[in-house]
């Protein structure tokens, strides 16, 4: 199949291009490296600079496809409440002009959301059926890729797939720019010999779920042509709270030092999954475990750190 992966040279757009590539897909990569990496792009990928704001670009990229992968976003709780009008022009706006140009063409549009919608809600597990509560204008303009996403699928009989990412770790994830991930940032830090900053008494939990999981699962959906007409959650029950992750990386950097800071605005306290629904339609697909998962990204990043870590910082 023809496959434009928005968002391509960035984290989880790169690991699953590569997975395209290698099962002998065509694959179209649009990002408007902000944040992505040009070395990420694999060999065999047609890439194309732009922003998803340029919606003329987009459609010409789109034009022919059979899938789009809506991977592309402005990042990071923090960011967006620092500048919310830019997350939602990339996020709410951006989204819309991709859906346009999928829908021009009928392509399976696959989109990437964030468990960051339950917010205020803070029941545990979380199951799609709860009530969306965000907290911030990120988590606002996720609802809103969603609920474009969904009325697309309703109004226009689009294929539509929708995703809720939950904490997402692996190669490729860049560890270097003020809203970096919190996995590939310890690292980092840990491998440099600096203080790790948690903000927080580090009690909090996420969901943490293996990039190779999630591309196993954007490939299975896509090849498959799955299409549903409610987001699923994407994450499979882990409940890791931030201390555990510092005692494991204690494991395999020795003396590291941890600065306790106040909590951040928006962040969320807990977040863990219910992941029956996720399962039902997957069950061929046996989630990496984290004690697994986490040393393999450890050793990728010390492997690797040059060149994850010579891209543009994050711009507010």
């Amino acid at each position: 199949m023809k496959v434009v992966v928005t968002g391509g040279a960035g984290f989880v757009g790169s690991n699953l291009s590569r997975s395209l590539i290698s099962r002998g897909h065509e694959v179209i990569v649009i990002d408007d490296l902000s944040t992505g990496l040009l070395d990420n792009v694999s060999d065999g990928v047609q890439f194309i600079e732009s922003s998803i704001l340029d919606k003329d670009l987009i459609g010409k990229a789109i034009s022919g496809s059979d899938v789009v992968v809506h991977l592309a976003a402005r990042g990071s709780v923090p960011r967006s409440i620092n500048n919310p009008v830019a997350t939602h022009e990339v996020n709410s706006t951006g989204t819309l002009n991709v859906l346009e140009c999928a829908r021009a063409v009928n392509a399976h549009f696959i989109f990437s959301s964030s468990s960051s919608v339950y917010g205020a809600n803070t029941a545990l597990p979380k199951t799609e059926e709860m009530v969306l509560k965000p907290l911030t204008p990120y988590a606002a303009s996720k609802m809103a890729g969603e609920a474009l996403s969904l009325a697309y699928a309703n109004s226009y009989k689009l294929p539509v797939t929708t995703f809720r990412f939950f904490n997402i770790y692996g190669p490729w994830q860049r560890p270097d720019h003020q809203y970096a991930a919190v996995i590939p940032k310890w690292i980092w830090q840990a491998i440099n010999g600096q203080e790790i900053v948690v903000y927080g008494d580090g009690e909090q939990t996420r969901d943490f779920t293996s990039v190779s999981t999630v591309v196993e699962i954007l490939t299975s959906t896509l090849e498959n042509k799955f299409y549903h007409p409610q987001p699923i959650n994407l994450a499979f029950g882990n409940r890791i709270s931030l201390n555990e992750v510092l005692r494991n990386l204690n494991i395999h950097f020795q003396n590291i030092r941890v600065d306790h800071k106040e909590a951040r605005p928006g962040d969320v306290k807990d977040s863990q999954n219910q992941p029956d629904l996720v399962r039902s339609f997957f069950p061929k697909i046996k989630p990496k475990e984290f004690k697994d998962g986490l040393p393999e990204t450890i050793d990728w990043l010390v492997e690797n750190l040059n060149r994850i870590t010579n891209g543009p910082m994050a711009p507010n």
